[in-house]
């Protein structure tokens, strides 16, 4: 989840790896804080696995988290770098491979690094409920699009800025249903899906689709929706 520099290093501010660091021993409780994104993986994997043939893919999961995301892709055959700046989330991804026998290269490491190492390296890159956490979007989504082969997809969720998604995401979930830590969400650095669109388009991508990610907390149920008005994922493509 994490890649934050108000002391910023690698585009994510030492505040929000605090607080995902929290998090971590508790990432893979399926009834922890980690909850609604348990809920969510199988939805956001099947939306991947759509687009892209993962059967031997090289995709990139960024801001990867303890790999909820990553474990599913390997588990379909891709072959999955997860990229995180929190330590403990990092170890806490690495020790549940031993449980669940799979191989992800698990990295500390932000989004530039990367790119830095393996330029258009990548057939997929996801970056699943990260954008909202970082100070420069537009530098992630720059990062984002240069991993890509040509050809490549580019896979994102997450919250639009409207008064649904404050009542859902902040007051709902962090302070009423008390599913998230309070300041886990700030409602300032959400994006509409315009706003988004444009940064991809800066980059060179093509924008294909935007589909709502509709969650219901109470019966845990999560499904694609016409709905983008709280949560939505998009695909984007590298063109040749």
């Amino acid at each position: 989840m994490m890649q934050t520099e108000s002391h910023t290093r690698g585009n994510v501010s030492a505040e929000e790896i605090a607080h995902f660091d929290k998090l971590a021993a508790r990432w893979w409780d399926p009834d922890g804080e980690s909850r609604p994104l348990h809920d969510l993986n199988p939805v956001r994997a099947a939306y991947v696995a759509k687009h892209v043939d993962l059967r031997d893919a090289h995709v990139a999961d960024v801001g990867c988290g303890g790999g909820l995301l990553s474990e599913a892709l390997a588990r379909a055959g891709a072959k999955v770098t997860g990229i995180d700046l929190s330590h403990k989330v990092i170890d806490i991804a690495k020790l549940h491979l031993y449980e669940s026998n799979l191989s992800v290269d698990y990295r500390v490491q932000s989004s530039s690094d990367l790119v830095a190492v393996e330029p258009e390296g990548f057939d997929a890159v996801c970056c699943m409920e990260l954008i909202e956490h970082v100070p420069d979007p537009a530098a992630l989504v720059q990062d984002l699009a240069t991993m890509l082969k040509p050809g490549g997809w580019l896979f994102m969720s997450t919250l639009n800025r409207t008064p649904a998604s404050f009542g859902a995401a902040i007051l709902g979930a962090e302070y009423v249903m008390r599913m998230l830590p309070k300041g886990t969400h700030h409602y300032a650095q959400f994006l509409k899906p315009s706003e988004l669109g444009r940064l991809l388009r800066h980059t060179g991508l093509e924008l294909e689709e935007v589909s709502g990610l509709a969650y219901n907390p109470l019966t845990r149920k999560a499904w694609l929706s016409r709905f983008t008005a709280v949560n939505y994922i998009l695909c984007a493509h590298k063109p040749l």
